[in-house]
Parts: C-alpha cells; sequence; structure tokens
C-alpha cells in the first residue's frame, strides 16, 4: 500500500479533489457553461442552495483526508458514490468532462484495491 505508485495516485486523486471542491465553493477556475440537458439538471441542484456547497466541503475533506494519509480506506469509501455520479452524469448528460470523471473512477478504483484488505472485515 506504500509504494510510490500509490503515493502518487493518492495525492492525485487528494488534489483535484481539492481543487475541483475548493471551485465549487470560490469559483476561481472558469468551466463553460452547461447547454441543453445538463444546465436544466445543474440548474436544478443549483436551485437547491445546498447541493454544491456540501459536495465542495465533502470533495476538500475527502481530498485533505487522502494528502495527510489519515483515514484512507474511509476516504476511499465516502468518494465512491460521488465518483460514480461524476462518471454517470458525463457518460449520459455531458459528454465532454467524461475524461476527467473516467480518471477520476479510474485512480478512486485503484486506490480501493489497493487498500482492499481494509474493506475484508465488512464482507466477513
Amino acid at each position: 500500500m506504500n509504494s510510490r505508485f500509490t503515493l502518487l495516485i493518492r495525492l492525485l486523486l487528494g488534489l483535484v479533489l481539492i481543487v475541483f471542491g475548493s471551485n465549487k465553493l470560490l469559483h476561481f477556475i472558469p468551466l463553460p457553461p452547461p447547454t441543453g440537458s445538463a444546465a436544466d439538471f445543474m440548474n436544478s441542484l443549483n436551485a437547491t442552495g445546498y447541493i454544491f456547497p456540501v459536495l465542495g466541503l465533502l470533495e476538500i475533506f475527502i481530498g485533505a483526508l487522502l494528502l495527510l494519509r489519515k483515514w484512507v480506506a474511509f476516504a476511499l469509501i465516502l468518494l465512491a458514490p460521488i465518483s460514480i455520479n461524476i462518471l454517470l452524469f458525463h457518460m449520459f448528460i455531458d459528454i465532454p468532462g467524461l475524461g476527467l470523471a473516467l480518471v477520476v473512477v479510474l485512480l478512486n478504483s485503484i486506490l480501493i484495491y489497493k487498500h482492499w484488505p481494509q474493506y475484508n472485515p465488512l464482507f466477513a
């Protein structure tokens, strides 16, 4: 679990989460506005007033846990439904962002695989 490969993946995923989570709160990366169904969906989520701030804080929290190497297995499980939803959103509604979504799911999957012995008690 402590190989350089795992370290690199954990740090990369942690940085991606902190940057994009912070962007949900501070809006410092200009993103192209979504169009069509993606715009309708994003506007609906934004209208709730809480989804994006909570998601941003959760991504920052998970990213910090990964960077600090604290509760990594817990952070990866928290990230799993988020990364799956990111992937599904880009697969079905907003194809241009599919590349980054695949990267997040792949990195999360690799790290879950590397930490699998910590999940064994869940299935015993």
